[in-house]
């Protein structure tokens, strides 16, 4: 309660001071480390801000013809590679190989990275080893954990490795993406409030549309289809169904709507479905709260032509199928750092991957309450 009292000062003062840090996160501010936020600043020219040590680092890269590497110096550990073309994982026809997911990962770095390598979609040292298959992430990066730009790097990286492999990055908005790029700091870790300060830009700036990571996320989808699967972060309501079939449609429709001011996209109807806070993709809960029986998810489906829908978005502690497997929840609780589990769909098999490593068959579980992030 009182990190929570403390934060919404903080952040109603536009900043924290480093002592209110130090009393919020439990670590002087001097040992805050973070970055690299790198901006494009002209054609030619990145600009790479960190904080180290509670000090801010700066350095300046020329553009590349090919690939454009940022040395890494506190925060990300790895060298933050930026390619002249970004890979767009969309473009990747799938074939009916595997496809592995996993959602809501709020800043929870070395768990995610422990959960990729212990069931080897990624190798020891963190790259790209699922080959020709498909991970998708369906949306929640920003908020909780402190190590949100961490896990955007090394998607973003992994992303391009996956493409040259002939494989796919999918990374699905969720509602978290939206409430931070529309300045919504609700959830923000305390870590980042002072980062920002430190940096002297809001929060929402360190992702803006002129940075690396910020336009990168601007060009994801909401909703993807890969074979008899739909992906995403909330669901779908059942009377917004034709934006599953309109499905190129409503993801162009929303990544030209990010930035457009809140008030204008609700009061446009070609956007206010996609923001409402209850029945949009990235919101709904109706098939767990107990609006939509299993007869009813099942005509949803089947309306949509798809075997099934996996969706993130309302917690459940493991990965687990609800209305006769037309519906798995993937959001398994990764973000409160103690575990997490991934979906796997192989050859029209469904199971869960544990922490050890370890396989197994996804259980059924009936309707309850959820527990609303």
């Amino acid at each position: 309660m009182m990190r929570r009292r403390l934060l919404a000062a903080g952040l109603a003062l536009a900043w924290l001071s480093p002592v209110v840090a130090e009393e919020v996160t439990g670590q002087p501010a001097a040992t805050l480390d973070d970055g690299p936020y790198v901006f494009q600043t002209t054609a030619r020219r990145y600009d790479a801000w960190w904080v180290c040590d509670g000090k801010v680092e700066h350095d300046v890269q020329r553009k590349r013809r090919k690939d454009t590497v940022i040395a890494p110096r506190c925060g990300y550990g790895r060298p933050a590679v930026i390619p002249n073309h970004v890979a767009d994982p969309e473009s990747v026809p799938y074939t009916g190989g595997r496809i592995v997911a996993l959602s809501d990962i709020h800043g929870q770095y070395d768990l995610m990275v422990k959960l990729l390598r212990a069931h080897r979609v990624i190798d020891g040292n963190d790259n790209w080893a699922l080959g020709r298959d498909h991970l998708v992430i369906t949306g929640d990066v920003f908020d909780r954990g402190d190590k949100v730009n961490e896990v955007f790097w090394l998607l973003f990286q992994l992303q391009q490795q996956a493409h040259a492999a002939g494989g796919a990055v999918h990374f699905l908005l969720g509602n978290h993406e939206t409430m931070v790029l529309y300045d919504d700091l609700r959830y923000i870790n305390p870590k980042y409030v002072e980062v920002a300060r430190l940096l002297g830009r809001p929060y929402s700036a360190l992702y803006g549309a002129d940075t690396v990571i910020g336009g990168w996320l601007r060009t994801r989808p909401v909703m993807l289809k890969l074979g008899d699967t739909l992906f995403l972060h909330g669901g779908i309501a059942p009377e917004n169904l034709d934006l599953v079939t309109g499905i190129d449609a409503t993801n162009a429709t929303y990544r030209g709507s990010l930035g457009v001011a809140k008030d204008t996209v609700k009061a446009d109807p070609a956007t206010a479905r996609l923001y409402d806070g209850k029945r949009s993709p990235i919101w709904y809960r109706g098939y767990f709260n107990g609006e939509l029986d299993t007869p009813a998810v099942g005509r949803v489906v089947d309306r949509l032509g798809l075997a099934r829908i996996v969706v993130g978005h309302t917690t459940m502690d493991e990965v687990v199928s609800f209305h006769g497997g037309r519906i798995i929840a993937i959001d398994s609780g990764i973000k409160r750092g103690e575990s997490g589990q991934l979906l796997f769909i192989d050859k029209g098999q469904l199971s869960r991957g544990l922490l050890d490593g370890t396989r197994e068959a996804l259980p059924e579980r009936q309707v309850a309450p959820p527990d609303k992030d």
